[in-house]
């Protein structure tokens, strides 16, 4: 959420971000709704001022015992009460109208973020390593999860519906083995480790900026104000609402959970494998810091980079992309993604999203910290997603096949797999 002064002073920018990201709302109205609100407030607070000074005249006339001046006063302060009940309802209208449209204001646009109204404009900032050549028919990692008895999408389609699966022996191995490998990663860079509620209220979801337009996204606890969190994002940011921090020094926060989202929209889109499931494990990143761009921006770069890091120990081919402004979300201000070698595709796919918010959660959640001048103030936040599995496993699985079906376990996670080295096609 941004601040109606701000909007005020910059409506063509923000009518501007919201036509790049395709959000149908007009500044227009939202500032002719909160004229209309803050006019009312003002002839409310008359209103009572008039029929407190009415209830005073009243008192005095009663101790003259002027019954005739009583009457008349009572009546007038009867239709001035009948006038505040209107106007208050009135004004619930227009606070109404107001928040619906500010609910929908988006996120400004950082200078840096390319043009574009889709993925296919973002822009490679950089790549790294060579995507895998094979000097065999290669398979994809649904047919390796088979041959090595670790993926089965049958039976998962028959437990949960479409978009299921389970994650067998060295495949249930591999998807606990990134995770952890990616906390470890992130507690030695300094972040703190929580267990986070799954199920959270929907005003921890529209504080982060989730509502109301990725509602269609989100599984719902029937008969409950409690949702099935897409991300643990949300959860880690709802840990400061409402509070004053300190941010002298940047709060990192880290969680793993599990993840829900119903892929509405996106039928007949990625149903093969496991690229777009209902249900996923993330180990995310938030930070927390003070409200300066300088910050912001070298926080950003860092989160980018842990997440970099992690698949140069997964040993993989990837690339990072400028997301253009018609392909963010409405909270997002900056957003880079990462997008991983996947043969099976014959392309990169999206693994890992860091975004820039500036202070629109902090505002919504009303998470502030004191500056110099000890005044209060919003903080800014940052997410990034470590590592996301099965997603994962597609790149991991397919990369690192040998010809005869074995798979090359990279070093880094051999620890974290019973010290296996290579996994061995398991016999029928």
């Amino acid at each position: 959420m941004l601040d109606i002064k701000w909007i005020r002073q910059h409506q063509d920018e923000v009518q501007s971000a919201a036509v790049q990201k395709k959000i149908k709302v007009s500044v227009t109205e939202l500032l002719e709704w909160d004229d209309r609100r803050r006019q009312m407030l003002q002839e409310i607070e008359a209103l009572r001022q008039q029929r407190n000074r009415l209830s005073g005249e009243i008192a005095a006339l009663m101790r003259k015992k002027d019954s005739q001046a009583i009457e008349q006063t009572r009546q007038q302060a009867k239709e001035v009460h009948a006038a505040l009940d209107r106007l208050q309802e009135a004004y619930q209208e227009a606070e109404a109208q107001y928040r619906e449209r500010m609910l929908l204001i988006p996120n400004i646009v950082s200078p840096d973020t390319p043009a574009g109204s889709s993925d296919e404009d973002n822009v490679m900032v950089k790549r790294v390593g060579e995507p895998a050549r094979f000097e065999f028919e290669f398979k994809d990692h649904i047919a390796l999860g088979r041959l090595h008895r670790m993926i089965d999408t049958t039976r998962g389609v028959k437990t949960a519906g479409t978009r299921s699966y389970y994650l067998t022996g060295n495949g249930a191995l591999l998807h606990r083995a990134v995770q952890q490998l990616a906390v470890d990663l992130l507690l030695a860079k300094g972040f703190r480790l929580l267990e986070v509620p799954l199920m959270v209220r929907s005003p921890a979801m529209v504080n982060t900026g989730f509502f109301p337009l990725g509602e269609e996204q989100t599984y719902r606890i029937e008969g409950e104000d409690q949702w099935l969190a897409g991300t643990s994002e949300v959860p880690l940011v709802a840990y400061y609402s409402n509070e004053v921090i300190d941010v002298a020094e940047p709060v990192r926060l880290a969680a793993v959970s599990v993840c829900f989202r119903s892929e509405a929209g996106s039928a007949g889109r990625d149903v093969h494998g496991l690229y777009r499931v209902h249900q996923f494990a993330k180990v995310e990143q938030v930070i927390l810091c003070e409200a300066s761009l300088e910050t912001s921006e070298k926080m950003f770069r860092e989160i980018t980079g842990h997440a970099e890091e992690l698949l140069q120990l997964l040993e993989l081919p990837y690339r990072v992309m400028a997301v253009c402004a018609g392909d963010m979300s409405q909270k997002t201000y900056k957003q880079q993604d990462i997008e991983t070698w996947m043969p099976s595709r014959g392309a990169y796919g999206e693994t890992h999203s860091s975004s820039q918010l500036l202070d629109f959660q902090a505002r919504r959640s009303n998470i502030r910290y004191r500056d110099a001048e000890d005044k209060l103030v919003y903080c800014y936040t940052l997410n990034n997603t470590a590592v996301a599995s099965p997603r994962i496993l597609i790149p991991l699985l397919e990369n690192h096949q040998m010809e005869d079906g074995s798979i090359r376990i990279p070093q880094a996670l051999r620890p974290y797999m019973n010290g296996q080295e290579v996994l061995r096609p398991l016999a029928e």
